[in-house]
């Protein structure tokens, strides 16, 4: 299996999702948490309690999706690793990094984003196990599956308990569903998710999302993985006392034209160097 293989495969079991996890009024079919005493208690609307049960009630339709196409599936051994899903490709033996995000509906057209991993870490050190179930390299491809949701204006209080004759009455937080699956560089964006964070950011306008026409789409993954593996935030580039060299895509192709006229310059300079140094041996570091 090839990664385009994976990704269509990917894409077509999504379309399923939306109807699986929602009413045919569009409405979430998670109403709230139950205890024991058969209470129910409302889900809040903060998105990383969203996220969290989304990715609980998808992960039986992976299950299918990985039988149905010959693929084992692992799952990261701790919170925090990369990716949240791993799947084996059972006759080829390849391997493919799947990320669940979620975020919500600001407009018709936009959302209000996602993050796509780190960009430090395992991103740089490709050949590390730390932080990831394995080494970032080892993989075929980096996907995302995406689920786009509006929030509701009509919640629930909270603070209110529910019996299970009220479970028609409840309201859900979230509706109108929509699943994508992409590969990772074609739904980033050059800036980081947010503020000063390190983690990557993804576009907003739906249709990028949805159709994976970010900025690197057309730029391709190696540009995507030279950008965001040298990128520096503010206190980065303070902790080292440098200049950031770029901050977007207009500055880092200045910085990426200056390397090159530099060396260009200096063309024979360093051929007749390369030369010099082609019969001594590499120093071994201490």
């Amino acid at each position: 299996m090839t990664s385009e293989q994976f990704l269509r495969s990917l894409q077509a079991h999504a379309e399923t999702f939306a109807k699986a996890v929602a009413t045919n009024e569009g409405e979430w079919i998670i109403k709230g948490f139950i205890d024991v005493y058969r209470r129910i208690y409302t889900i809040s609307v903060d998105t990383k309690i969203v996220s969290k049960v989304l990715e609980l009630l998808l992960f039986p339709m992976f299950v299918e999706f990985g039988k149905s196409h010959g693929l084992k599936i692992e799952l990261c051994p701790q919170q925090n690793f990369y990716p949240d899903l791993t799947f084996i490709h059972e006759q080829s033996g390849r391997k493919f990094a799947v990320d669940i995000k979620s975020t919500y509906r600001t407009s018709d057209t936009e959302v209000n984003g996602m993050t796509l991993g780190a960009f430090t870490g395992y991103f740089r050190k490709r050949d590390s196990n730390k932080n990831t179930l394995y080494p970032y390299s080892q993989y075929a491809g980096h996907f995302v599956l995406g689920v786009i949701y509006s929030k509701c204006d009509d919640v629930a209080d909270e603070r209110k308990q529910f019996t299970l004759e009220d479970l028609p009455k409840i309201p859900s937080v979230v509706k109108e569903f929509r699943f994508f699956a992409q590969p990772k560089y074609r739904i980033a964006t050059s800036r980081p998710g947010s503020g000063n964070t390190k983690n990557i950011g993804s576009v907003v306008k739906i249709d990028q999302l949805v159709n994976g026409t970010g900025p690197f789409a057309s730029l391709g993954e190696d540009v995507y993985d030279d950008y965001w593996m040298f990128y520096l935030t503010k206190d980065m580039a303070q902790a080292l006392t440098v200049t950031r060299p770029y901050t977007n895509l207009k500055t880092y192709l200045e910085y990426k034209e200056r390397g090159v006229d530099t060396l260009r310059a200096h063309e024979k300079e360093i051929a007749k160097l390369a030369e010099d140094e082609a019969g001594k041996p590499e120093e071994e570091s201490e």
